[in-house]
């Protein structure tokens, strides 16, 4: 199951910490709402949920995102790449909508899109991490594991933590036979943010297995 943000804080004006209006409260609860009602499976409710959370606080990227994914968990595929486009509009970097909508094209036979859209990403942001996670990632679903390989070491370069590309290098080194290394950057990307349920789960078998971290060369 895919991960879904929690919706962020409402902007507030400048000038320190303010408490939220019932109606910022209203937008939480229902988001709140959705998040269970998706956990649980139950991707209608959860839609309705986001649905009316998004109507109250329009500009909400997470909010739409969160409605984009319910969407596409219905089949809906057509609303939901039409509100992953929204969020970009919105937030042009937000990594979790581009990939999310990478997916979603590499899923209907579209992959030239999806790389003309990573393409164009990173020639607007020659140094983002993200960009670089994303079209390794393309690249290994093309099997090209030397060239995704290479786009998401160059990912680390710019973010030694960023936890799209430890993981997705741990998959590609996986795939190459090489556990003890996909153990290592599993381990990392867990130590940058914990709560990753799959990632725990590979470590986990992984260690089952024996597998132990490389000795030094």
């Amino acid at each position: 199951m895919k991960r879904l943000f929690l919706a962020g804080c409402l902007l507030l004006p400048a000038g320190g910490c303010m408490l939220p209006s019932p109606m910022e409260e209203r937008v939480r609860e229902y988001n709140a709402d959705g998040l269970y009602l998706y956990n649980k499976g139950d991707f209608r409710d959860a839609r309705d949920e986001f649905a009316a959370a998004l109507e109250m606080a329009p500009e909400d990227v997470s909010l739409r995102y969160n409605l984009a994914q319910s969407c596409e968990a219905l089949g809906d595929l057509a609303k939901a790449e039409k509100l992953y486009n929204e969020c970009l509009t919105h937030d042009f970097n937000n990594a979790d909508c581009r990939q999310a909508l990478c997916v979603l094209l590499v899923r209907q036979g579209r992959r030239a899109e999806a790389a003309r859209m990573v393409e164009a990403w990173l020639m607007r942001e020659p140094k983002r991490a993200d960009a670089y996670a994303l079209d390794g990632w393309l690249w290994h679903q093309a099997g090209d594991l030397p060239r995704a390989q290479a786009r998401l070491q160059q990912a680390l370069q710019f973010d030694a933590n960023n936890t799209r590309a430890l993981t997705e290098l741990a998959l590609l080194y996986e795939e190459m036979r090489r556990p003890d290394r996909a153990l290592v950057l599993y381990e990392h990307s867990l130590d940058v943010q914990a709560e990753q349920p799959g990632v725990v789960d590979r470590v986990n078998r992984l260690k089952a297995q024996l597998v132990s971290f490389p000795k030094p060369e």
